[in-house]
């Protein structure tokens, strides 16, 4: 099997899934939830380092517009990413 991306050694490929493979459904869904947890963190603190002197408010904001996109943002909470910034 292809590894995931061009930069895995085949060798590590085949160990991720062997640990994939054996882990349950619900440690797999509480890995993705880390994963996705992590990701979120990452993007607030690219958010808060672009936007200083945003509250936490602002960043919320932001970071839904990342997450859902410019016309649910316009549409359901009358922020327009395209002006405010992302």
């Amino acid at each position: 099997m292809r590894p995931f991306s061009d930069d895995t050694d085949p060798a590590a490929h085949a160990v991720q899934l062997a640990l994939l493979r054996g882990m349950t459904a619900g440690q797999r869904l509480a890995l993705t939830g880390r994963i996705r947890a992590g990701a979120e963190a990452m993007a607030e603190a690219r958010l808060r380092a672009t936007y200083p002197d945003d509250d936490d408010r602002r960043i919320r904001l932001r970071l839904a517009a990342l997450r859902y996109g410019d016309e649910l943002m316009r549409r359901v909470f009358d922020w327009d990413p395209e002006t405010e910034g992302r």
